[in-house]
């Protein structure tokens, strides 16, 4: 039987070959916008750069083998690379797997699978185990616990990564751990914190993009197919409707309620770096 396809990997990849159209850019993580920096999509592609210089300014001297968990399109590991690192991912997604190799190289090492179920030869340790946005993915039960296992003794993991807040209310912002849930893992794991930064404030306006991007290109782009649907084929868009009507009525409040945007991001998620080391 032929393995079915996760509507999700297609999504991410679409949006990665659309931005490289036309941003030139293959990054799939947040920007870090600041002060000084408009926020609007033709920036995105400075912030991204800001966001990755941001978490390499924080890999501590000494560090030379990188394990890049949930390594996405390659674009982290392609600069780490160029810098003198030697790197390998880990990804759940063939398709993402695909698009990283392109970018950072066939000779990029990825481990294809979940990270919790990846099994490492006994001798093969890293000095840094990084999670950029990929972090939410894993099980809070054994991220730790694995993640030690993998390191050289006084390793390090970075996180970052955003966490629910648990502040009344629904959000339309799915994703993160529960703060109080990571914090508490975070104390059992024995792990010393050398760096704990609150970058919400830079990355919230990400969500003020997306925002924008539905009101002024999603909705009319899918109104007007819509329309011309209705105007073709009205039995059929009459039952398309029907059977998706759930589907539709939550695409409706996610994207296009007004509701995805940085102030609702920044009320339910807290987006933190954190830089972590193990006992030596």
């Amino acid at each position: 039987m032929t393995a079915k396809v996760d509507s999700k990997e297609v999504g991410l990849v679409a949006g990665l070959n659309l931005f490289n159209f036309f941003l030139g850019t293959r990054d799939l993580h947040y920007g870090l916008w600041q002060d000084d920096m408009e926020v609007c999509i033709q920036n995105l592609p400075a912030a991204q750069q800001r966001y990755s210089d941001f978490l390499i300014k924080h890999i501590p001297a000494g560090v030379k083998r990188i394990l890049d968990v949930g390594c996405g399109a390659g674009g982290l590991a392609s600069e780490l690379l160029a810098r003198g690192f030697e790197v390998e991912g880990v990804s759940p997604s063939p398709l993402l797997s695909d698009a990283a190799r392109q970018q950072a190289g066939e000779d990029f090492k990825i481990h294809q699978g979940r990270f919790e179920e990846l099994s490492f030869d006994a001798d093969q340790k890293f000095d840094l185990i990084m999670f950029s946005e990929s972090f939410q993915y894993i099980s809070l039960d054994s991220v730790f616990e694995n993640a030690q296992r993998r390191l050289n003794s006084g390793g390090y993991v970075l996180i970052c990564d955003f966490f629910k807040t648990g502040a009344p209310g629904r959000s339309v912002i799915g994703g993160g751990h529960s703060l109080k849930k990571f914090n508490r893992a975070l104390e059992h794991s024995g792990l010393q914190v050398l760096a704990d930064e609150d970058i919400t404030r830079e990355t919230a306006p990400n969500l003020d993009i997306v925002d924008q991007m539905g009101r002024e290109l999603f909705y009319p782009t899918f109104k007007l197919i819509g329309y011309a649907f209705d105007r073709n084929h009205p039995w059929l868009a009459k039952l398309f409707r029907w059977k998706y009507q759930k589907k539709i009525k939550k695409i409706d409040r996610k994207y296009l309620s007004g509701e995805r945007n940085g102030d609702n991001f920044a009320l339910h998620k807290v987006y933190r770096l954190l830089l972590l080391q193990q006992g030596r």
